[in-house]
């Protein structure tokens, strides 16, 4: 007889389907922010550093619930970690629909944030547990890219929906969203199949001394942090999505439509059509990148990672050189720099499946998703500081060569990532003898 684990049915491709729609209204709220930025500094008489602090905040508490949630997620399950964190997101969202004053949004994004946090290692999780190992790569790829769908929604209808109506009704309507979603992945969801017992334990075996030993996420909590940290392999994973992801992230989250419209000078209706052509670059990068990593896992530092953090580097250098605004066909060559961050990131969890031992892996790939937040938070804080110190922290007083400035202090995340890269890279051929994986 065939299991489910060996042939998916209808049922485990549907919860594999809510749960991508799960990650898509995830998307919506992290990046609700993205297209309102003006708005909000309006709203919340906040200068760029304060309106930096909402995602900021947003980006730490996702960042530090990492590995709590992946330590939640080995105890407690999917199904219950979806609902919560769609009903944390949806209390945010609530809050935000009311809040007039910086610290209340600071509130809100901090619900928000850690909701946000549970979705997609939760949805990692159901792919692991309810799809043969063969097929994981190719679902998480796809994971990755329909949900980034959720940014085009926060893109173009939520600010359309924000304009036509007002700032409540946008936001309490992202919070009813959220709310249908706790119940619909409650309601569909299940943390394992049938035939895998309730009871059933993880055991590990130590390649080095042969030993066989139960694991439990209580050893996790005690030793896993510590364990996952020293091996360089984390540590390359780690830096790889420290230095991939983080200017997509700054830009779609919070400063890109703000630089396209008040910097550039472009309508909003142009301006929301080069930030959607973010998402689409990265769904037609997306399968290129991840088959390039799949055929060539012994280079996918030199070839794929290192490539990327450059292309994004020089691409943001020649807008900010360019004289005056720049022309269309280089803000669409930015946009499909930034947009190859997404799924070059994605290689980052595949050094944390290679090289980590299978009862460490879900400390280690928070540890790994944790960096490229890292990288975004200090990006857009970055950003906003260098804004203010220009005279430009208003929407009122931003100007061009604020924005292209500001956007520079990105440079050097990318070196220390890049560097972090190359110097772990070399710390991981040793670590396994001198052989990367086939």
């Amino acid at each position: 007889m065939i299991s489910s684990l060996e042939r998916p049915g209808w049922r485990t491709w549907t919860l594999w389907g809510v749960g991508v729609l799960a990650y898509v209204v995830s998307i919506v709220n992290r990046t609700s922010l993205s297209a309102v930025g003006v708005d909000a500094a309006t709203r919340f008489h906040a200068d760029a550093s304060a309106l930096s602090l909402f995602a900021v905040i947003q980006l730490f508490v996702y960042g530090a619930m990492q590995i709590p949630v992946g330590l939640l997620l080995d105890r407690y399950g999917a199904r219950p970690m979806i609902a919560i964190g769609m009903l944390l997101m949806a209390a945010g969202q609530l809050v935000m629909a009311f809040a007039d004053a910086v610290g209340i949004g600071i509130l809100a994004r901090v619900l928000i944030g850690a909701g946000d946090a549970m979705i997609f290692p939760s949805v990692l999780r159901v792919i692991a547990t309810w799809f043969p190992a063969q097929r994981a790569p190719v679902l998480v790829q796809l994971t990755g890219i329909i949900g980034q769908m959720g940014q085009i929604v926060a893109v173009v209808p939520l600010a359309a929906l924000l304009h036509a109506t007002s700032w409540s009704v946008a936001f309490g309507s992202v919070a009813g969203l959220g709310v249908l979603f706790a119940v619909l992945t409650y309601a569909i969801i299940r943390n394992r199949p049938p035939e895998r017992r309730d009871d059933a334990v993880d055991t590990s075996v130590d390649t080095e001394t042969g030993t066989i030993r139960v694991v439990t996420s209580a050893a996790d909590l005690r030793q896993g942090f510590r364990e996952s940290w020293a091996h360089p392999g984390t540590r390359l994973g780690f830096w790889s999505h420290f230095a991939t992801p983080f200017a997509g992230t700054a830009f779609m989250l919070l400063w890109g439509f703000p630089f396209l419209t008040a910097g550039e000078g472009l309508p909003p209706a142009t301006a929301s059509a080069i930030m959607t052509l973010f998402v689409f670059f990265g769904i037609l990068c997306g399968p290129v990148i991840g088959a390039m990593s799949s055929r060539h896992p012994r280079r996918r530092s030199r070839w794929l990672v290192l490539p990327t953090v450059v292309f994004q580097a020089l691409a943001w250098i020649a807008v900010a050189a360019w004289p005056g605004p720049a022309p269309l066909w280089l803000l669409i060559v930015l946009m499909f720099a930034l947009a190859t961050g997404g799924p070059a990131s994605m290689i980052a969890f595949d050094h944390a499946r290679t090289f980590t031992p299978s009862h460490r892996l879900s400390t280690a790939t928070g540890i790994v998703n944790g960096g490229g937040f890292l990288a975004a938070l200090l990006a857009i804080l970055f950003i906003g500081i260098a804004m203010d110190v220009q005279g430009a922290g208003t929407p009122d007083t931003y100007s061009l060569d604020a924005f292209r400035l500001a956007f520079l202090t990105q440079v050097p995340l990318w070196l220390v990532g890049g560097i972090a890269i190359v110097v772990e890279r070399a710390r991981t051929i040793r670590h396994v003898g001198g052989e990367l994986p086939r």
